[in-house]
């Protein structure tokens, strides 16, 4: 057959346009239902959660390169389970902001209740949570928290169960105190 070789194959669609605008369709639909059952977890998990016993402040970092004193923003807490059922894998992470400015200035990412269940009622171990970042200088520690250029931080506490989206569990100004431990 003459010619054969040369054709080019054309797969026939009576309605492009509607096959592609029912995919469309499909494909929103079933992520708005992913969306939707995956967003509310986080929010089940702090409405569950309570934090204890917590404790902001500017933790000595120690002497770094230079002989400068580092001061790091530091926030310790325990999350209590109001609830009857047991709770498990939750992740925490802590935002710190130099109070002012959007940006983030350092966080902590970690597990606040890992996946050994935290029975209903009980209380985690106690989170310690620190920035990376903070403040360097060569006066004593307490006087660099009372410099006038000393900028205030706050943290934000963000809890997230499973794959879920994360949700903000609570936000607390760093005192300006000295924290050893």
């Amino acid at each position: 057959m003459p010619g054969v070789g040369n054709r080019k194959l054309k797969l026939v669609s009576y309605n492009q346009r509607m096959t592609c605008a029912r995919s469309l369709g499909v494909a929103t639909v079933l992520l708005g239902a992913c969306l939707s059952i995956s967003c509310g977890a986080s929010e089940e998990a702090v409405a569950s959660l309570e934090p204890l016993e917590v404790v902001t402040g500017w933790f000595d970092d120690g002497i770094i390169a230079g002989g400068k004193n580092k001061l790091v923003p530091s926030v310790t807490l325990k999350l209590r389970n109001k609830t009857d059922q047991p709770i498990r894998s939750i992740q925490i992470n802590a935002i710190f902001r130099r109070v002012g400015e959007q940006e983030m200035w350092g966080e902590y990412f970690g597990w606040a209740i890992p996946r050994t269940p935290l029975p209903g009622g009980a209380a985690t171990n106690t989170l310690v949570m620190r920035s990376t970042l903070g403040y360097t200088g060569e006066q004593p520690r307490m006087q660099m928290l009372q410099n006038k250029e000393f900028i205030d931080a706050k943290v934000e506490i963000y809890l997230k169960q499973g794959s879920r989206v994360w949700a903000k569990l609570a936000e607390y100004p760093i005192q300006r105190q000295l924290l050893t431990q």
